[in-house]
């Protein structure tokens, strides 16, 4: 069992980890074009991002600090 959610752990830290880079280079994530698309809801971008970027990462680095 404790294989099982060190995988995942791994799994989550991993993609957390990308989300956060892919978010911060401008060639992945254009950032202006976000904010002429969704205007005056464009802090929403910054919510979808914690809630999928660090979030992630914590959640993987807790499960496999406790885990493994």
């Amino acid at each position: 069992m404790h294989t099982i959610f060190a995988t995942i752990g791994l799994i989550l830290a991993l993609v957390g980890l990308a989300i956060s880079v892919a978010f911060w280079i401008p060639r992945f994530c254009n950032r202006r074009r976000l904010r002429e698309m969704l205007g005056s809801r464009y802090s929403v971008v910054y919510v979808v991002y914690v809630a999928n970027g660090p979030m992630l990462l914590l959640l993987g680095v807790i499960l496999l600090i406790f885990f493994r």
